[in-house]
């Protein structure tokens, strides 16, 4: 079993570069759907509700995601003191769900992982993962696919602000794949990557 953590800026095309690994036999983690899932169990929706209020439920009851990123997401000490009280109930979850299931799928003969979440190294779970990919975007093209995403211009300033630098990303990661040209070029790296990386550990 082989598996990848993938990290990269906010709108960096991280879920863009997962896709191409998964043409190629990867079975993609998605951090951000198995979070969601957690959001929708019983006993942590009433956790945030007791600590927010019904404001942050839907109007089906649920978690609503959008309202709970106005609470988390910035720089101030208090929002930081939230995004933490947040994380700390859903990233052990989250983990467990995704490890979980790539257990389960390496017992049926899975061979490579890719983990896709956006605070793979913030959460600690870099320890599950044989190498560290970074998927590095110009902050002009960050920009613009988070403006496709139809967020304010504030939007992705507020979000790179609960994460870690990206210097210190680059830092910790084993492989940068730079996206700041053509899919072509991206996909070239990626599969230069999967034949040079991965596929020798598969054949030892």
């Amino acid at each position: 079993m082989y598996t990848i953590g993938l990290i990269g800026g906010v709108a960096s095309g991280k879920s863009t570069v997962a896709d191409m690994f998964a043409e190629l036999g990867a079975v993609v983690l998605n951090a951000d759907r198995a979070a969601h899932d957690v959001l929708d169990q019983p006993e942590v929706r009433d956790r945030l509700v007791a600590r927010w209020g019904r404001g942050v439920l839907g109007d089906d009851d649920r978690v609503d995601r959008r309202e709970v990123a106005t609470l988390v997401f910035g720089d101030s000490p208090e929002v930081e003191e939230e995004r933490k009280f947040l994380e700390s109930i859903v990233h052990p979850l989250t983990r467990i769900a995704l490890e979980t299931y790539r257990e389960l799928l390496a017992g049926r003969g899975q061979q490579v992982f890719v983990i896709d979440a956006p605070l793979l190294l913030e959460a600690g779970w870099d320890t599950s993962c044989d190498t560290i990919v970074m998927v590095d975007t110009p902050e002009e093209h960050r920009r613009k696919y988070a403006k496709k995403r139809g967020w304010p211009a504030e939007e992705l300033d507020r979000r790179e602000a609960a994460q870690m630098p990206l210097d210190k990303k680059r830092h910790r990661a084993d492989v940068v794949i730079d996206n700041g040209g053509d899919l072509a070029a991206t996909r070239q790296q990626v599969l230069d990557f999967w034949n040079e990386i991965v596929v020798p550990h598969l054949d030892e």
